[in-house]
């Protein structure tokens, strides 16, 4: 038997659900802890804040490293040289990102009627989570407004975004690296997180 009658051998994903269903799960269940913790009014952990963050960060980044025009993907995945994209948990795509911002907004509204909102730890996770989903917002109207084209608009928002998040970085890094952490101001603080969020989700 010749080597081009060989099939491909498909990889099997996780408990033979879609792709991206176990990190999906894993991320709303992730969710549902911090934010039932901040609506008791109990203190976060930093440990969940993170992996929440990391969470978030992994699933709303594409599944595919490479943009491919609809027809070569389908072609591609026909002769079995990639694997086809399904969607988490058998839901329709971009599902669980929409369970997920509306989530966090109904939370925010939530909290908003129980005046909780402006409490520190509901203000601290909320704006880091909302920085970056704003961020995500932005690059899906731009990639929409443009049409996916690099026009001299969308390079100059980029090497603005750029430098503002460069400049307030730094400048709150090098308090830091000075042990000089008192010079930065806690609004500050949490504005420079929310600004690389903001930057990482708008990527």
């Amino acid at each position: 038997m010749g080597e081009n009658s060989e099939q491909p051998i498909k990889s099997r994903p996780p408990l033979g659900l879609p792709s991206g269903s176990v990190r999906a799960l894993l991320t709303l269940l992730i969710v549902a802890v911090v934010l039932v913790q901040v609506a008791r009014g109990k203190e976060v952990e930093p440990l969940w804040t993170e992996t929440l963050m990391i969470a978030l960060a992994h699933y709303f980044t594409s599944r595919r490293f490479i943009r491919l025009a609809p027809d070569a993907i389908r072609r591609m995945e026909a002769e079995g040289q990639v694997e086809a994209e399904s969607h988490p948990l058998y839901l329709p795509r971009r599902t669980i990102r929409a369970v997920l911002m509306l989530t966090f907004l109904g939370f925010a509204i939530y909290l908003y009627r129980q005046n909780q909102l402006f409490e520190p730890a509901a203000l601290s996770l909320l704006g880091v989570v909302f920085a970056y989903l704003l961020g995500i917002v932005a690059r899906g109207v731009l990639n929409w407004w443009t049409k996916g084209r690099r026009t001299g608009t969308v390079e100059w928002w980029e090497d603005l975004k750029a430098a503002v998040v460069l400049i307030v970085l730094v400048s709150t890094a090098t308090a830091y690296l000075m042990d000089r952490s008192d010079l930065v101001p806690h609004q500050l603080r949490n504005a420079t997180l929310g600004l690389v969020l903001f930057y990482f989700g708008s990527r």
